[in-house]
């Protein structure tokens, strides 16, 4: 067995608890052969099954990292997946680790207590799965991303080991497309491939050795490796590292490279360049020659097939969907719905289902928002709330796309009060992960903002009323079951309330995210603010946010109440792919994970958290006067685009519509708070100066 406790001991763990309670095979040796495609509006959603992962495909794939691992004397475990999630395949090598270890480096020095840090019973199966889904998510037709691309851009300063600089522009962003989310597809468990969005097993990855997969520049899917034994992050990006995952992806890559000329060291991100991978083809070992088939591999028992229970059904591999037809769950939308105030059409696509019908039309909110029902969102206001937003993205300049001035590709979702979708969307192109983040963001916005929400529910009583996170620290080696007693086993997380109470005291209110306190609309900009290591969000100096974890707690596998919120779900669905419990439900909170009774049991969903809340920007809460009736969310391209998107989108709509429907009054907004100690104010949106293509127009959203 290799290092990491067996299956055996974790099944025995967690039932002493529950007692208690076809292209791209070039060989062609060099790090693109693809020619890029510029993402413009002309740009093709997919050129057919010559632009989908084959059978054949998935095989080199592994086979070339395999191969790098067996001229490195390692062994790993390798994951591949499509555009929208699918698992096409995963291999372990003989002798790789069966677990991995999750770990960060602590603020102030040693280990990080609590959170996802230190766990050591994770399969890496999972770990080379959401690298997979991390690199094929964070990737398009105009930007390759990669898992150091997200390591970079997701922790608490940007750049990550400087001091006094904010966080990273998608600060929290790991907490998605999680398995507990209502909103991303499951595998069907009948060995064909579904429409997606997909999950990913432990949300996106930071840990570099995830690497998108392209076919005659188009973006095709995902590669995952996992061969130290660690799921990490990059703490120092001021050198350049010799990891063994992205060596082996690398490898991988071989023929499915992303275009040069859209890999994310060519792209600028608040005026620093990102990272795309510290492994060159130059620093392989092995050679396209020396790349054994993956059956020769198989039959000289250097490696097999996994069955992944919730992802894969068979130990083989299998073909991708093609992107953008309706077996992959993203197609063209109705021209005649999705048009702008004078017809034209705006170049929309939806999420389908196995049926090719809509899974989120526009329809009306389910609340009866202040108690009359007059006030829910009808389904023309949302319609209209979306097609504004989609004409904005599509006047408005990206930020993380080449070439300079393409339009921005963002998904847009709309809810009601409580937090019901009652609409979804997407321009052409947008970025995988927008789409679970963009609800999340607009329910995290309308949860934060409903003091007054229909349900008579407000953030307080909501938070109150969870079982908080139970924390399970690092089993030892060999576990002790004789003697393992609860007390040993499993040490108790913070409860929920603290966070409120936390907020009170920061915010200096003692009717604070209470019904009976102000009505406060926070954006997903503010709420971010309270959930930064920092207040304000850079200078050392300044105190955690009132949703934050302290210094010396804090890392991006322990953020605070972001990550708390799922942690339970988390657990429950490893548990389930060790083949112990059922899978966990289609929402994030109200789980018990291993509780001392009753463990991995729901006793309570909240809609506007079914997915987990999102804690970087580009959502605004959604009023009828001075009632709150729902929220946006915008993700993509930029997270000032997303912010700006949201905000004018709905301003625009509120202008078309004449129902009193638009963004919070100026009065009520989070920036007009005022916090004890503090010179710094929250902040509501950020909008880019000067943000649309072909047009001078400046500061679109003073005023508004």
């Amino acid at each position: 067995m290799a290092r990491g406790i067996s299956f055996a001991q974790l099944g025995l763990l967690l039932l002493l608890l529950a007692s208690c309670g076809g292209g791209g095979t070039s060989s062609q040796e060099q790090s693109a052969v693809n020619n890029p495609v510029a993402a413009t509006a002309s740009t093709p959603v997919n050129c057919g099954a010559a632009c989908a992962l084959s059978v054949a495909d998935v095989e080199l794939v592994i086979a070339q990292a395999v191969a790098e691992a067996k001229a490195r004397n390692i062994a790993g475990t390798i994951a591949v997946v499509d555009r929208v999630g699918n698992v096409l395949g995963v291999f372990q090598m003989q002798g790789a680790d069966d677990f991995i270890t999750i770990t960060s480096t602590a603020e102030l020095g040693g280990p990080v207590v609590g959170g996802l840090e230190s766990l050591n019973f994770i399969p890496a199966s999972l770990a080379a799965i959401s690298k997979a889904v991390t690199g094929a998510y964070l990737s398009t037709g105009g930007n390759a991303f990669t898992t150091r691309t997200a390591s970079q851009i997701i922790q608490e300063n940007f750049n990550p080991g400087e001091r006094d600089v904010p966080s990273g522009p998608l600060f929290g962003v790991q907490f998605s497309q999680l398995a507990c989310s209502d909103f991303s597809q499951r595998d069907l468990g009948t060995g064909a491939v579904g429409v997606g969005p997909h999950r990913a097993p432990l949300g996106l990855s930071a840990d570099p050795g995830g690497l998108p997969l392209y076919i005659n520049g188009l973006p095709v899917g995902g590669v995952g490796v996992i061969a130290d034994g660690i799921y990490g992050l990059d703490k120092n990006i001021g050198d350049f590292d010799i990891d063994l995952d992205e060596l082996l992806a690398t490898a991988a890559t071989r023929g499915y490279a992303a275009p040069l000329e859209i890999r994310a060291d060519r792209i600028t991100l608040v005026g620093k360049t990102a990272r795309f991978s510290d492994a060159l083809v130059s620093d392989l070992l092995s050679t396209v020659a020396t790349t054994p088939s993956l059956a020769a591999v198989q039959a000289a028992n250097d490696g097999q097939f996994l069955a992944v229970p919730g992802y894969i059904t068979a130990a083989a591999a299998r073909a991708g969907t093609v992107f953008g037809e309706p077996n992959s769950g993203i197609r063209p939308a109705d021209p005649d719905v999705f048009q702008n105030a004078t017809g034209e059409s705006l170049d929309a696509f939806i999420f389908a289902d196995n049926n090719n019908q809509n899974r989120y039309p526009a329809s009306a909110g389910t609340d009866q928002p202040a108690g009359d029902v007059l006030n829910s969102l009808t389904a023309a206001e949302v319609q209209i709330i979306m097609n504004e937003a989609l004409g904005v993205a599509n006047q408005a300049r990206a930020q993380i796309r080449v070439p300079v001035g393409s339009q921005a590709r963002v998904t847009v979702s709309v809810v009601d009060s409580l937090g019901h979708i009652v609409g979804m969307a997407r321009t052409r192109d947008g970025p995988m992960f927008g789409a679970d983040v963009s609800l999340q963001k607009a329910r995290t916005a309308t949860f934060f903002s409903g003091t007054g929400r229909a349900d008579g529910n407000a953030p307080a009583d909501i938070l109150a009323a969870l079982p908080g996170p139970q924390y399970l620290a690092a089993l030892p080696e060999p576990v002790d079951l004789a003697n393992a007693s609860l007390s040993t086993i499993n040490a108790t997380g913070p409860i929920f309330l603290d966070y409120v109470l936390a907020a009170k005291v920061f915010l200096g209110d003692p009717q604070a995210l209470e019904a009976a306190g102000a009505h406060v609309a926070f954006s997903d900009r503010s709420g971010g603010n309270l959930s930064r290591p920092n207040f304000p969000d850079g200078p050392s100096s300044g105190p955690p946010g009132p949703f934050s974890k302290p210094a010396g707690e804090w890392s991006v596998f322990n953020v605070g109440l972001q990550s708390d919120l799922v942690y339970n779900a988390v657990i429950h669905h490893v548990g389930f792919v060790l083949g112990l419990v059922p899978d966990v439900v289609q929402n994030c909170t109200g789980d018990t994970g291993l509780a001392a009774t009753a463990p991995f049991t729901t006793v309570g969903s909240v809609g506007n958290l079914a997915n987990g809340i999102q804690i970087f920007p580009g959502s605004v809460p959604i009023y009828r006067g001075d009632v709150l009736v729902g929220g946006i969310g915008v993700s993509g391209d930029g997270v000032d685009q997303d912010d700006m998107i949201s905000f004018l989108g709905l301003h625009r709509a509120g202008e078309r519509l004449t129902t009193g429907l638009g963004n919070a009054p100026a009065e009520i907004r989070a920036d007009q708070l005022s916090i004890p100690g503090q010179t710094s104010r929250l902040r509501f949106v950020n909008c880019p100066q000067l943000p649309f293509i072909d047009d001078d127009t400046t500061e679109v959203c003073n005023g508004l």
